[in-house]
């Protein structure tokens, strides 16, 4: 059986290829804001949890075409910060400005999980879940904000850092799964594995011979 991710994160890939797995990748491509926008009054659970599932959704033909055996896992992640949800800042303007507000705070990051099991191309067993982890922010002085947004990296990561690159310098520590902050639960990835079916160690790499 193979396992598919359903996104372009480098991170979740590599965190997955660590942990033993040899993921397909498949990116979905979902309008994230037409999905937000069409769910009414969304808790912040429920939030995360409905943009993984429309891009689990979004993969399956291309799945069940190349992998008719597989298992289709997909994230989405959301930083509450001050009662605001917040996905990935998009342009240094506005990386900074949510960096000069995040400073010495906690924000929650919550991470939606959506696993669509296929058996002979055809969808069998579908399941879903959520994480949150509380962050704890340093205070990076004006010149390491203005460094660390010129690196690029929280343009394009939920919340605007990572803690598994150059923002693990901003944050003081964590309340949570850290691999959920990374992108992808392990713990819940399992849980959710076994809910349709898969243990996960059968997924892993046999050991080089």
């Amino acid at each position: 059986m193979q396992f598919v991710l359903a996104s372009q994160s480098p991170a979740r890939l590599a965190l997955l290829r660590s942990a033993g797995l040899d993921p397909a990748v498949f990116v979905s491509g979902v309008d994230e804001d037409a999905v937000a926008a069409s769910l009414p009054d969304p808790s912040p659970s429920e939030l995360v949890t409905a943009l993984a599932a429309a891009k689990a959704e979004a993969v399956l033909d291309q799945v069940a075409a190349a992998h008719p055996d597989a298992v289709v896992v997909a994230c989405d992640s959301m930083l509450n910060i001050g009662g605001q949800m917040v996905g990935k800042p998009g342009s240094p303007d506005i990386a900074r400005r949510r960096w000069a507000a995040m400073a010495g705070t906690s924000g929650e990051l919550l991470t939606g999980h959506a696993v669509v099991r296929l058996e002979g191309g055809t969808r069998t067993k579908e399941t879903a879940g959520w994480e949150s982890t509380t962050v704890r922010f340093g205070t990076p002085s004006p010149a390491e904000i203005d460094a660390y947004v010129a690196s690029g990296e929280p343009l394009n990561v939920a919340g605007g850092f990572t803690i598994d690159g150059l923002g693990g310098w901003f944050v003081e520590g964590l309340d949570g799964g850290h691999t959920s902050v990374i992108g992808i639960s392990l713990p819940l990835t399992r849980r959710l594995l076994a809910e349709v079916g898969v243990s996960v160690v059968d997924l892993w790499r046999p050991p080089a011979s």
